[in-house]
């Protein structure tokens, strides 16, 4: 049993904010939102919304609904927040799920996070038709990715996902998650 008032560190993970001069959320006007909202020892990495935080130990379903609804007050537009714990990103990461793949300059790796823990209509892992996108596994609400550019420069791969795990997702580059880790 948890016990009251216990903080907890968790990771916000917004969907399409500052993307081609789109949906422009300053990095200090979001940590100050997320202030108003009493979270505590703020960070945020990259300009893609990305931000680390503690809070009371809640359910991310909670979390996530309490940021997403403030947020678009105070913006004006919809902002998709996907919430994880602290340990579930150290867990992904300490997993090297990866640790197989050969990298080169144009393989990409990738970690894709579902609102909600939804059941792919395909069987993993799967492999796009031209081979330029890979989905290696799910584990829980994160899906696992591997993208080829040099099979394709114009990959599908974001369409692939939506179109296997619906709109409810945010994706992140593995590079992302370990700055991400190096600050937890």
């Amino acid at each position: 049993m948890k016990v009251q008032n216990e903080k907890a560190k968790y990771i916000a993970l917004l969907r399409g904010i500052n993307v081609g001069g789109h949906h422009k959320v300053p990095m200090a006007e979001l940590r100050a939102e997320f202030e108003k909202l009493g979270f505590k020892n703020l960070s945020t990495i990259l300009n893609s919304g990305n931000i680390i935080f503690e809070a009371k130990t809640e359910s991310t379903d909670v979390i996530e609904n309490t940021i997403s609804r403030h947020l678009e007050n105070h913006f004006h537009f919809p902002i998709p927040t996907i919430v994880r714990t602290s340990e579930t990103i150290y867990d992904l990461l300490l997993s090297q799920p990866f640790e197989k793949v050969n990298l080169n300059k144009e393989i990409r790796l990738y970690i894709s996070f579902l609102k909600s823990d939804t059941k792919p209509d395909l069987k993993l892992p799967w492999t796009s038709e031209d081979g330029s996108f890979k989905i290696i596994s799910k584990r829980d609400k994160n899906i696992l990715s591997i993208l080829d550019l040099s099979v394709s420069q114009t990959p599908k791969a974001m369409e692939a996902l939506e179109k296997h795990f619906g709109k409810d997702i945010t994706t992140r580059n593995w590079n992302t998650m370990e700055k991400i880790v190096k600050k937890l």
